[in-house]
């Protein structure tokens, strides 16, 4: 299986994070399956960097394999939904921006996916208005809704299924809403998608 991921999918992250321009495509970028962490493990900072940031995001479960799947025809293809963070190491990208290199260090680390369990597509009734949210230590720091998705999440398997040919079992992280921020050890993240708790991990 693969975690495919996307960034600069929410107008009002992109412009905490100086990228005010609105994207014509989807950015992609991929983590290795090393980069999970389930079932509410811990999570322990890396010694590399001192600048983790936690970036909250729907995901989806790819369900069928599919290549070049055009959009009106992209939600056969998964079948669930959850909530993932995708821990980045800042300090790490910012350098690797400057120099035009590439991401997989600062995104693609060892357990920097934990994943939520996934809930079946369909009890929710509009998949492009999910909310979902993140507590640290009780304290709400990110508040979201899949409406204001630059690229809702049809849009994105589409256009991912050009280059990559999905398969069951990949996932998809579907781009953070504003709020981002540094994690410390003994934090403690709590995650909802509606008003189901998805999420409830430590910070070592």
């Amino acid at each position: 299986m693969k975690i495919i991921a996307v960034g600069w999918n929410y107008t009002e992250h992109n412009k905490e994070l100086g990228h005010n321009a609105l994207p014509k495509e989807p950015t992609i970028f991929m983590k290795p399956d090393t980069a999970l962490l389930r079932e509410n493990n811990p999570f322990y900072l890396p010694d590399f960097s001192n600048d983790v940031q936690y970036e909250t995001e729907v995901i989806v479960r790819i369900s069928k394999m599919g290549k070049n799947i055009s959009e009106k025809f992209a939600h056969r293809y998964y079948d669930s939904v959850g909530l993932g963070i995708d821990f980045t190491a800042r300090d790490l990208q910012r350098k690797f921006k400057s120099e035009g290199q590439p991401w997989e260090l600062c995104k693609g680390f060892d357990n920097s996916a934990p994943i939520s369990e996934f809930l079946p597509k369909e009890i929710f009734p509009d998949l492009n208005n999910l909310s979902f949210s993140l507590e640290i230590n009780g304290t709400t720091v990110q508040r979201g809704s899949t409406k204001d998705m630059i690229f809702n999440i049809d849009a994105l398997i589409a256009y991912i299924s050009r280059f990559f040919t999905l398969k069951v079992g990949d996932i998809l992280f579907t781009g953070t809403p504003a709020g981002v921020g540094r994690v410390q050890i003994n934090d403690r993240l709590v995650a909802y998608l509606e008003e189901k708790k998805m999420l409830d991990f430590q910070v070592c």
